[in-house]
């Protein structure tokens, strides 16, 4: 028995091949830093973004040092990761994308964003690759709760999350949703709340991750006043397995751990190493018998086959 969806056998399943993920940065920057909707950014984002380890170079240059590197039988997710991958106009956009659809190679294209930066220009976009490569949009939502959202300085309620699922399906992109644990203020009952949310939504998958400190980011300075405290490993695979064992069925997990580089991580230390979080989670879940939905008690859902 699977405990969980686990998104490589079904990418290695529909590409036949080990399927490796390109994370480029599109040299974006995020509604919440420059003064839109507010500055700072969420609390847990340092001045790189999420993809803290990425170089600052254009789209093109980033494929052509990536490429350099593939292996005989390999394909590969052109991956906009750092910031907001929607930010900017369509005719920007496009320019972008097409410069990471750059070789037969390259079998799908997905792009982390912000729910409140989806409308309907950038969904036709995105929309229109859908004859040459598959496509799905990551939107960063980490709970349900705006009070906690207000916390952690996101910069917009839940109502964009739901506007973004109704503009993306209506133009037939698929969306994974990032989740987070141990958000200041929050328990495993919130975690909970946030999962019953995201399981009304016609999504492609979840990505989850804990939360942790990074250096030069206002989460740091709460951590060093004592006044948050990460998750332990324990109670993250805790917390890991409520969220699999209470979400439908039908979605394929695209995360279970983060990605903090050294050079930035504070704390909690065990994130660093992703394989013993992954192995605990799948040991407990077998010793119990559980499996991702087993407690999920909602409507049935088929399997997304394709993204």
């Amino acid at each position: 028995m699977m405990e969980y969806n686990n998104l490589s056998s079904l990418l290695r399943r529909l590409y036949g091949a080990k399927i490796r993920k390109f994370c480029i940065d599109g040299g974006f920057t995020c509604p919440n830093r420059d003064g839109t909707c507010g500055v700072g950014g969420c609390i847990f984002c340092g001045e790189r973004g999420a993809g803290e380890h990425i170089q600052k170079k254009g789209v093109a240059a980033q494929m052509a040092g990536a490429l350099e590197s593939v292996k005989p039988g390999e394909k590969y997710i052109a991956y906009f990761q750092n910031f907001t991958g929607t930010y900017a106009p369509v005719a920007q956009l496009k320019e972008k994308y097409d410069a990471a659809l750059c070789d037969d190679r390259i079998v799908a294209l997905t792009v982390g964003t912000r729910p409140d930066c989806i409308d309907e220009g950038v969904a036709a976009l995105l929309a229109s690759y859908k004859a040459r490569t598959d496509v799905w949009i990551e939107l960063g939502l980490q709970t349900e709760s705006d009070l906690t959202a207000e916390r952690i300085n996101r910069g917009y309620k839940r109502e964009a999350f739901e506007r973004a699922m109704q503009i993306l399906s209506r133009h037939g992109v698929r969306a994974v949703v990032h989740l987070m644990a141990g958000l200041p203020g929050e328990d495993r009952a919130q975690l909970l709340k946030t999962v019953d949310y995201v399981n009304r939504f016609p999504l492609f998958g979840v990505k989850l991750h804990s939360t942790y400190v990074s250096r030069d980011t206002e989460l740091c300075r709460m951590y060093e006043r004592g006044e948050y405290t990460p998750l332990t490993f324990e109670e993250y695979v805790e917390d890991a397995i409520a969220v699999l064992t209470h979400l439908r069925p039908d979605l394929w997990i695209h995360r279970l751990t983060g990605d903090s580089p050294g050079d930035l991580l504070v704390a909690p230390l065990w994130v660093k190493k992703k394989d013993p979080v992954l192995i605990e989670i799948r040991r407990r879940m077998a010793e119990r018998s559980l499996s991702q939905g087993c407690f999920y008690e909602g409507e049935a859902y088929p399997m997304i086959e394709r993204p």
